[in-house]
């Protein structure tokens, strides 16, 4: 589990709640367990409140959503799971009683599962508001014109310069949050926990959202939309083959009669991929971020190289938009691994596995690999804006 950079602050739990069923979305199972660039919606809201250094992290599920849910979020540090209510206040009420049974906690995120991306800065802002306020909440300027409607006719107008959007997560002092729920419990449903503050006579600051926050509705949400401005890069990575190593390629392991040597797993496939996307965003090189020369990098795993180029593609603005990667060896044979090799990799850089593709040739017994001296891979990355109103100032 990541640390927050802030560590003098107080200590957060987490609650997220992911007990609808999600049905507008139009996925085969409810929105919070359907897939969302290469992964889970819900994981993807989990390990950002992990991340960001939650301690712990209740969920709200469905009935009988045990199962799959805890596979989905194996890994994750601190997860509770458990049954959500007949309300979202009362799933939220809910799993701010069994944190309170699990620790002491100064403070609380509430988070919607339909919001997977939800940047670290964002709760910075919130963590800093709760310095000073009870509550704070991300919200987004309105843009558009309002119209108030009856019976499909405008009959008034709001002034968009008072209105905010509001999203999650939402942050709060954990006793107070828990009163105000306590207070609440009982009376109709509330759109979220910032109204359930203010009726308890909470102060609720407001801090800036973030676009990437957007609560995926509809079927439309699941889909990669087109962009006309990509960025590329490529990578190449080349390690020699020796006795008495495991060999890992493209996040797996594979069973051969040498592995690739090197100061970290040598995964030569996930390193020419972790280039590609430096190289398209303009970050420099692998050796730059992970030094063989620093102790803490041997043995390490390349998933974790692949999962920090990724995070600085999204800080500069762009998502991964495809992989194309090539190994390049006379053995082992790349086929039979190869579909497994392309879900690894969508999953590792967060899109579907329909963005990836991998594949193998030889150089016809010349050179080093061919006399099957070492492994080489070339990969090619296009990197896509995220659609944030900020890439435009």
């Amino acid at each position: 589990m990541a640390v927050s950079a802030s560590s003098d602050r107080p200590p957060f739990a987490a609650v997220i709640v992911a007990a609808g069923k999600g049905l507008r979305a139009g996925q085969p199972l409810p929105k919070q367990f359907a897939n969302w660039r290469g992964q889970p919606v819900i994981r993807h809201a989990a390990l950002s409140l992990s991340r960001a250094g939650a301690e712990r992290i209740a969920i709200a599920i469905p009935d009988g959503a045990d199962e799959i849910a805890r596979g989905i979020l194996t890994g994750i540090d601190g997860i509770i799971l458990l049954p959500g209510g007949a309300t979202r206040q009362e799933s939220v009420r809910c799993a701010l009683e069994t944190l309170a049974a699990n620790g002491a906690w100064p403070h609380v995120l509430i988070h919607d599962a339909a919001r997977p991306d939800c940047p670290e800065t964002v709760i910075d802002r919130l963590r800093e508001g709760l310095l000073r306020h009870p509550a704070a909440i991300p919200v987004l300027p309105v843009v558009d014109s309002l119209a108030i409607s009856t019976d499909g006719l405008m009959t008034g107008s709001a002034r968009r310069e008072e209105l905010r959007r509001v999203q999650t997560p939402q942050a709060f002092r954990f006793d107070d949050i828990l009163a105000a729920h306590h207070a609440w419990h009982g009376a109709a449903d509330a759109g979220d926990d910032a109204q359930v503050a203010r009726a308890h006579g909470l102060e609720v600051a407001l801090v800036d959202g973030d676009e990437r926050l957007h609560k995926l509705t509809f079927a439309e949400d699941f889909m990669t939309r087109p962009t006309t401005f990509p960025r590329v890069g490529t990578g190449f990575d080349v390690h020699r083959l020796a006795e008495g190593e495991d060999l890992w390629l493209c996040g797996l392991k594979i069973d051969h009669t040498h592995g690739l040597a090197g100061h970290s797993d040598a995964d030569v496939g996930l390193h020419a991929v972790v280039d590609a996307i430096l190289g398209a965003v303009a970050a420099g090189d692998i050796g730059q971020h992970f030094p063989p020369s620093d102790p803490q990098w041997r043995g390490a795993s390349s998933d974790r190289f692949v999962e920090h180029a990724v995070k600085l593609g999204r800080e500069a603005g762009y998502a991964v938009g495809n992989v194309d990667l090539t190994l390049i060896c006379e053995a082992p044979k790349i086929g039979p691994h190869r579909d497994a090799m392309r879900a690894r990799l969508a999953e590792l850089l967060q899109v579907a596995v329909g963005s990836v593709s991998v594949k193998a040739t030889t150089t016809e017994r010349l050179g080093m690999t061919g006399r099957g001296e070492g492994i080489a891979a070339q990969a090619v990355a296009t990197m896509i804006p995220l659609e944030r109103t900020d890439l435009d100032d």
